[in-house]
């Protein structure tokens, strides 16, 4: 399976490095072309391409860019893709998007209504990149990771992408429910095995957020 980047940022490239590790086909692209990722992509062992070609060139496409970015990327080479959305909200960095701050809808329903036609499931939002380092295991077991989906037959390869770089992973129910992993809720990048991670999604309140950057660790 052949697996492309949009957007190489710190969550982009250790995505990529483990897919890469795991024996995938990956390739990397951003907005300002392939050249600019030429010594980040050898560093990785992975190929760099336009964002078109990781987009038409992939059977599973990877969203990394910041949230208010995503409305720049030209939709055209989307629909039939399936497509990672690894976004979270941050109004500090994305400006005030009032149907999210209102509870109106989710982050990837937004990405959803933006990529027409695009199969989109919600992945690797609720995990800080300097914890996409191996090993991931925790005293009871495997990190557990929530994934959000309108459709759970398109999960498979999503499941064994978890799987295969070294996580178990949980469903959270449709888009709509996205919410209950998206930033400040319990589930929000804290580590917890499978039992864990369903008590903290089962927790979430929608109105409710954990205080700013509590997900954060010093270690």
């Amino acid at each position: 399976m052949k697996i492309g980047f949009v957007g190489a940022g710190n969550i982009g490239q250790r995505l990529a490095h483990l897919g890469n590790t795991a024996g995938y086909n990956v390739c990397i692209s951003n907005s300002r072309g392939p050249d600019s990722l030429r010594e980040v992509a050898n560093q990785l062992g992975v190929q760099a391409v336009s964002v078109e070609e990781a987009v038409v060139s992939s059977d599973l496409v990877v969203l990394t860019v910041p949230f208010s970015r995503l409305f720049d990327i030209d939709p055209e080479p989307f629909p039939g893709r399936l497509v990672l959305d690894t976004n979270n909200y941050y109004p500090t960095r994305d400006g005030r998007f009032p149907e999210l701050d209102e509870h109106v809808t989710t982050t990837s329903e937004l990405v959803q209504a933006h990529l027409r036609g695009a199969i989109v499931v919600k992945a690797f939002n609720a995990i800080l990149a300097a914890d996409l380092v191996p090993p991931f295991g925790l005293p009871g077991g495997r990190r557990a990771l929530p994934v959000a989906a309108d459709d759970r037959e398109v999960l498979a390869p999503v499941t064994e992408l978890h799987a295969r770089v070294g996580f178990d992973m949980v469903w959270a129910g449709d888009l709509a429910e996205s919410w209950r992993f998206e930033r400040a809720k319990p589930a929000y990048c804290i580590p917890l095995d499978h039992d864990g991670l369903l008590v903290a999604l089962g927790a979430a309140e929608r109105d409710v957020e954990l205080p700013h950057n509590s997900w954060k660790r010093d270690d």
